[in-house]
């Protein structure tokens, strides 16, 4: 809730000091299904089904999804994030690009679970790296409601490529978190390598089929709980 209002404000302020409208430039929505059996913490095996929404805006943009976990032991949980971007570039109508960097943002992002909501501000960049897509970092520090207060350095990235007629696309997130008093340095690097079987049969939209694994060091902040987890994976985009 905090996050939400908070970007709110400051997009609607830079909205209306600049006279630049709240146009939609494009938007992706996708359901995906993950299986895997490595898992730390809790029960080695879960499924997992993910509601995905990313937008760019005349503001910035804006990165949403949903995973609801289920374990084979039966228990079941919901983890969210939303992370809105707004762009300093557009916002002031100048160009701040530099080097490799397009674009300057304010990033925000709130994180909800069972039990805890952590929300999380700072300054990011897009940049331009030959054959991504897109690539992002920021920086951001993050107030968490159950541990102390760190600060986290998130990188995402998109890369297609083709072999052949065939489409494929390589993307994820490394998450690294710093160390405080109750709880160790993270590094989360998951990603997911991914082949449209949609050509086949003819999907105006990708339908994706591969595999993801997570790299992830101190899981939680919790020290020597490092996962190693490969998930075959279904992605369907709308």
């Amino acid at each position: 809730m905090k996050i939400k209002t908070t970007a709110a404000c400051i997009v609607s302020g830079a909205i209306l000091s600049t006279s630049v409208s709240a146009e939609q430039l494009w938007s992706s929505f996708s359901l995906t299904y993950l299986n895997g059996s490595e898992y730390e913490v809790g029960d080695d095996d879960r499924q997992v089904v993910t509601v995905e929404h990313a937008s760019g805006h005349s503001w910035g943009d804006n990165f949403f999804f949903l995973d609801r976990l289920k374990s084979s032991n039966g228990y079941t949980e919901n983890y969210m994030e939303l992370s809105p971007r707004l762009s300093l570039g557009r916002v002031s109508g100048r160009d701040l690009s530099f080097g490799p960097v397009k674009d300057v943002l304010l990033a925000g992002t709130w994180e909800s679970g069972e039990g805890f909501d952590n929300y999380l501000g700072g300054v990011g960049v897009s940049l331009d790296v030959p054959g991504f897509s897109y690539f992002n970092v920021n920086l951001y520090q993050v107030n968490n409601e159950n541990v102390d207060d760190d600060q986290q350095m998130t990188l995402t990235w998109g890369l297609p490529f083709e072999l052949g007629s065939a489409e494929f696309l390589y993307d994820g997130f490394l998450d690294w978190s710093t160390a405080e008093s109750d709880h160790a340095a993270e590094m989360n690097f998951t990603s997911q390598l991914k082949w449209n079987a949609g050509k086949l049969f003819g999907a105006k939209s990708p339908v994706y089929v591969g595999v993801e694994y997570a790299h992830w060091n101190n899981k939680f902040g919790i020290k020597g709980v490092d996962e190693r987890n490969p998930s075959l994976l279904l992605k369907w985009h709308f």
